[in-house]
């Protein structure tokens, strides 16, 4: 079960709980639960609030609404352990996420569908990218229509000077990585071409994904599907659909931001094991690894390109 599914069997669960005459209301029925992994030092990898989100719906305290819920979750398939904690919440550990399921998500194009255009918004350079950015979020969510954001703090130097120093990409990156009521920063790590700069290894891994895919042509390989050893990795690429979700409930791009960042520095570690070494011969663990390295390089440029931001494919 990936974190995508496990929201989608969480919303499951209370539909049944309201059919069986467990939970009340049909208003209790969501049309979607935001499941987030767990805080440092909290309990399981995943934990979602939807007990509190219906409680006042089915008229029970959301403490008796998580005991519903957790007692129809606790047996489903790729859920190991269900736990509440609190005044209601709900905590999960999940079964080993399957690398053919991850990359099979990704092919099917997450990160990419609806991709909206731009947004024409008027207002200085921070109030367009950070408008522009939740407005595509928000389309490959289905949430076109999106509250408009306010109080969003301007850049402390003037936009023209902003986007001449630092170029229209890093300067956009500068400002969506830090939540709309904050003052951005432009450190001079933009400038820089290394691991430094979190913009440039974001850009770099995507470009590395490229490069892997067109070395193992070379080879004469191909991408294929399989199960791989890259715990981090493959956490990370899971997770995507829940970052999306939250970026978009939220409002808030600089979530999608971080999680690239984490994603594009897992990949960057993975990259040295997908091709051969020497003498060796491409073999099925190669395209299973090669597989989980392209699907990272989508879901990067399908991150980067929510933010308003190339992915060149060569750096």
């Amino acid at each position: 079960m990936t974190p995508a599914d496990l929201s989608r069997c969480v919303v499951r669960a209370v539909r049944c709980a309201v059919e069986d005459g467990e939970l009340s209301g049909e208003g209790a029925v969501p049309q979607r639960v935001v499941v987030e992994r767990t805080r440092p030092g909290g309990v399981g990898e995943y934990a979602t609030p939807v007990a509190f989100q219906i409680a006042k719906s089915a008229g029970r305290r959301p403490a008796e609404v998580a005991d519903v819920l957790a007692r129809r979750l606790a047996g489903e398939p790729g859920i190991e352990r269900v736990e509440i904690t609190g005044a209601g919440f709900l905590n999960f550990v999940l079964t080993r996420i399957s690398a053919v399921q991850v990359v099979g998500a990704v092919r099917a194009g997450y990160p990419l569908r609806g991709l909206a255009a731009d947004v024409a918004v008027s207002g200085e350079l921070r109030a367009r990218l950070v408008r522009q950015a939740v407005a595509r979020i928000g389309a490959v969510q289905g949430l076109p229509s999106l509250p408009y954001i306010q109080n969003i703090a301007p850049v402390a130097q003037r936009d023209g000077d902003v986007v001449a120093r630092y170029g229209a990409g890093a300067a956009a990156w500068a400002v969506l990585t830090v939540p709309a009521r904050e003052t951005p920063v432009f450190p001079d790590t933009l400038l820089l071409q290394g691991e430094a700069s979190e913009f440039f290894r974001v850009r770099y891994a995507h470009d590395r994904a490229c490069a892997l895919v067109r070395n193992a042509a070379r080879l004469g390989f191909h991408p294929e599907a399989g199960e791989v050893d890259a715990p981090a990795l493959l956490r990370v690429l899971a997770d995507h659909p829940l970052v999306l979700e939250a970026a978009a409930h939220h409002r808030a791009p600089e979530r999608l931001a971080r999680h690239l960042v984490e994603l594009a520095d897992a990949l960057l570690d993975f990259q040295y094991r997908v091709l051969p070494q020497g003498d060796e011969k491409p073999s099925a663990a190669h395209r299973a690894r090669l597989a989980l390295a392209e699907a990272a390089g989508t879901v990067l440029a399908g991150g980067l390109s929510l933010l308003g931001i190339d992915a060149p494919t060569r750096l």
